[in-house]
């Protein structure tokens, strides 16, 4: 992991608080399309993108920063381009949301996903503080994130040589609740979803019981000051529990209602949902006395204990291996 400057602890550590906002209506979102033939391979072949055989706009092996415009607004991302990028191999790409006060650049140092040899983005929050958090918050920005991510993906596809089998998204705090409203959102184009330290407020994002199941996997403290494991009141709104919003998620995917718990150490205990239904997985790590952290970061990550136990990076990387979308 690189070595980070004073300024960039600063801005992880100052995962924020945003001041409070009257409810919004919820987002809601399309029905789920029939697909048109089931899929029975568990190892799907890579599907080529447009960009395929195209000379990468952006140089190999380093981050660089760039704009699409969404609904009369310009939005920003970096890239982070692979050091083996091949345009004619289909590559993986990690869609990577930053916390509600965090840079991009905060958790490109922090997350460590740039050695995955997949093309990482790091979309950027619209507005101005405090109103510049991610779709499904009280302190959002109010523009459609979810339409910002929609031509996000169109546009890596068509510049750079995308598997679009394996697009994935990750986050953490506001950007990991952002994440679960993906999941609702765009669930056939987004494979598998990876939540920390979520910020999950019900008024904002309900969930979508009638949805198809998605892969996902959750990593949450016991002692997180910002995102309360036991849920609560934040920013004038009710802020669901992990238990609550998990138990919400094992009822979409199917599962059964009592997860298997294996304890890892003595801080960390997986539960693992099984019986889910169609591309359906729920895993979730349980940080006992964790706080709003990103678990196996080796500096700080934010307020609270960081577990050495397990590293978010590593299992978020192999469970987005183990679930393409097809």
């Amino acid at each position: 992991m690189r070595a980070r400057s004073l300024t960039t602890l600063l801005l992880v550590l100052g995962i924020a608080l945003a001041g409070c906002a009257s409810p919004s209506t919820p987002p809601t979102f399309p029905p789920s399309p029939t697909p048109s033939a089931s899929v029975t391979s568990s190892a799907p072949a890579a599907v080529s993108s447009s960009g395929c055989g195209s000379t990468p706009p952006a140089p190999v092996g380093a981050t660089t920063a760039g704009t699409i415009t969404v609904d009369g607004q310009s939005r920003s991302y970096l890239l982070r381009l692979p050091g083996g990028y091949d345009a004619t191999k289909p590559a993986p790409v990690i869609l990577a949301f930053h916390g509600h006060g965090m840079s991009q650049s905060a958790l490109e140092n922090l997350g460590d996903l740039d050695g995955s040899g997949s093309l990482v983005a790091y979309p950027k929050a619209a507005g101005v503080s405090p109103k510049d958090g991610w779709q499904g918050a009280p302190y959002s920005s109010g523009a459609d994130d979810v339409a910002f991510v929609s031509a996000l993906i169109d546009t890596l596809s068509s510049r750079y040589c995308v598997d679009s089998n394996r697009v994935s998204a990750v986050g953490i705090s506001n950007g990991g609740g952002f994440v679960a409203l993906l999941s609702c959102a765009l669930p056939h184009r987004i494979a598998a979803f990876a939540v920390v330290a979520g910020a999950v407020y019900p008024a904002y994002n309900p969930g979508c019981p009638t949805a198809d199941p998605v892969p996902l996997l959750e990593f949450h403290g016991t002692a997180d000051p910002i995102t309360a494991f036991e849920g609560g009141d934040r920013n004038g709104t009710p802020l669901a529990s992990v238990s609550t919003w998990l138990t919400r998620e094992a009822r979409r995917n199917g599962c059964v209602a009592t997860p298997t718990r294996t304890e890892l150490g003595t801080d960390v205990d997986r539960d693992t949902w099984t019986g889910c239904q169609g591309r359906g997985a729920l895993i979730a790590y349980r940080i006992n006395g964790g706080g709003h952290t990103w678990p196996g970061a080796v500096a700080p990550s934010g307020p609270g204990v960081t577990t050495q136990t397990i590293s978010a990076t590593s299992l978020v990387l192999s469970f987005f291996a183990d679930h393409p979308l097809a």
